[in-house]
C-alpha cells in the first residue's frame, strides 16, 4: 500500500507555479516586439512568461537567476541576454525583478536604448 501510494505520487509533477496572472504584455526593444495577452507563472527555480496572439505563443521565455532561455534560441546568461536585446547597463536580474513585481501595473520605458516594457495584470 505505502509503494502504490509513493509510486502513484511520483507521477505527480511537482513543478508546479507558485503564482500565476494573466496579463497585457508589452515587451518592445530594437530586437524584440511583442504585444499582446500573456501569462506569467512564477515558479521556485524560475519565472515563465507567455505571450500569446491568435492562440499561439509568439514568446515564450523562461527567466532564471543565472539565464534566460527562449523557445527561439538556446538559453543565454543574463548579462549576454541585457546585451543583446535590452542594453548591457541593465542589472542582470532586470527582467527577472519586473516581470516579479506584484503590482497591477508595470511600466518601464528607456528612450535612449529603445526599450519599452509595459505588463498589466488582469
Amino acid at each position: 500500500m505505502i509503494f502504490s501510494l509513493i509510486l502513484f505520487t511520483g507521477c505527480f509533477s511537482s513543478n508546479q507555479p507558485q503564482l500565476t496572472s494573466s496579463a497585457t504584455i508589452l515587451l518592445k526593444t530594437p530586437q524584440m516586439k511583442f504585444y499582446d495577452k500573456g501569462f506569467i507563472f512564477k515558479y521556485k527555480e524560475y519565472t515563465q512568461v507567455q505571450i500569446f496572439n491568435a492562440g499561439t505563443a509568439i514568446l515564450d521565455m523562461k527567466i532564471y537567476d543565472d539565464k534566460i532561455c527562449r523557445s527561439t534560441f538556446k538559453c543565454q546568461d543574463l548579462k549576454t541576454f541585457n546585451k543583446e536585446n535590452l542594453s548591457s547597463t541593465y542589472a542582470d536580474n532586470f527582467l527577472k525583478e519586473l516581470f516579479e513585481r506584484n503590482e497591477k501595473e508595470v511600466f518601464f520605458k528607456d528612450k535612449e536604448n529603445g526599450v519599452f516594457i509595459k505588463i498589466i495584470r488582469d
